[in-house]
């Protein structure tokens, strides 16, 4: 069954005022905080809903929101500063960075005997070329195992495949090899610079007065996660205020010198999955040429009608985030939530505030909260509301 080519102009009509209460309401999202950005300066931000339902109270600017993956964005322009500062070579094998071979570290001792683990680089780990699952817990193919083991199931650098594995990895390289404790070069590099005073890589007693419940896909509150260890792959709380003030500087290219701020942004691999996730082991297609995503370091990319753009997204149980920033304008629009909902009405709110964008709302898995059939119907290449057959 082939999807419907103006599939994307089905969302909702959007009212003529403010359309997020109306959409929230609609899809059962019970808390959701935007942020505007137009030439590289944040004109508007706004929370909506509750950040705990049962207490009744409100979600608010300053509210600390679970970043999730948009950890990985942040922290990937962090690294860049340590390009800048030649610190770290893009391209130069790990093995170089490490005092010893990676695989005499017990918490990567599963590939000894494998010496593929020599060909990874920092860039390969950013653009999510490392050839490891998205977390060792997780098997291609397979469900969740405790006890799995880390292995390569890609080589290194043939292909994308989405991994917080090799996230963490670069960390442990950076901290292991080269001294710099990933928590104090967030701060130095991005928190203090870009005023993200209530932003942090793990729990911060302050934080207790105002943050957010989550709600996972049954709509069961799900309190808010203490992390005591810094993780470069997910482990930032934040607030809207906060994160648009870093997009902000992000989308100017403010912190790193134009040459390494032109390597953040250049796509290094085309990305040909029918959908984000599972990471691996589905046929390629062609359904995302015409925009030609691909990934860069940290962060996807793609070709809008206004020109480059590029995006994050985030996700877990209880949060859904996501950020599209138009490189040429130097429009974004960042959007936060404390429910797992939330992603289903991201592409009306996406185009609602950039306009027609080819954002790739399917590879995301952003199915409308309206059409929920579409998760579970066949696609051929092809098949999906690619943005020359519809509205995206």
């Amino acid at each position: 069954m082939l999807l419907a080519a103006t599939m994307i102009t089905a969302f909702p009509a959007l009212a003529a005022d403010d359309p997020v209460p109306g959409l929230m309401k609609a899809a059962d999202v019970p808390g959701l905080a935007i942020a505007v950005i137009r030439n590289g300066k944040v004109t508007s931000v706004k929370a909506y809903g509750y950040r705990d339902t049962e207490k009744k109270l409100p979600l608010t600017t300053d509210t600390v929101m679970y970043a999730a993956s948009l950890t990985k964005a942040a922290f990937a322009y962090a690294v860049m500063g340590l390009v800048d500062d030649k610190r770290l070579a893009l391209d130069a094998s790990i093995a170089n960075d490490l005092p010893k071979p990676l695989p005499e570290y017990p918490k990567y001792s599963d590939l000894a005997g494998d010496e593929r683990w020599k060909k990874l680089t920092p860039a390969l780990l950013l653009s999510h070329r490392s050839g490891f699952p998205n977390f060792r817990f997780w098997p291609p193919g397979k469900d969740y195992d405790a006890d799995a083991k880390l292995a390569f199931y890609q080589e290194p650098g043939a292909t994308y495949g989405y991994s917080g594995e090799g996230i963490n990895l670069l960390q442990f390289v950076i901290e292991n090899g080269k001294g710099v404790d990933v928590d104090t070069l967030m701060q130095q590099r991005l928190f203090k610079p870009f005023g993200m005073t209530r932003t942090g890589m793990t729990w911060r007693d302050d934080f207790a007065d105002n943050n957010t419940v989550g709600y996972g896909p049954d709509g069961k509150a799900i309190p808010h996660k203490r992390r005591e260890t810094a993780r470069a792959a997910g482990s930032m709380d934040t607030t809207i205020h906060d994160y648009a003030n870093l997009l902000a500087a992000m989308v100017r290219g403010e912190g790193l010198s134009r040459t390494a701020y032109a390597t953040w942004l250049k796509p290094v691999v085309r990305i040909r999955s029918v959908q984000q996730f599972p990471t691996m082991g589905t046929p390629d297609s062609t359904d995302n040429d015409s925009i030609s995503l691909g990934y860069a370091m940290g962060v996807g990319t793609f070709n809008s009608p206004r020109g480059p753009a590029f995006f994050k997204g985030g996700h877990d149980d209880g949060t859904n985030n996501v950020f599209v920033c138009l490189e040429k304008s130097r429009d974004c629009v960042l959007i936060m939530s404390n429910s797992s909902h939330a992603e289903s009405i991201f592409p009306a709110l996406i185009a609602n505030t950039l306009g027609k964008t080819c954002f790739p709302w399917y590879w995301e898995g952003y199915v409308p909260y309206d059409q929920p059939g579409m998760k579970n119907q066949p696609v051929v290449p092809n098949a999906h509301p690619a943005c020359p057959r519809g509205d995206g």
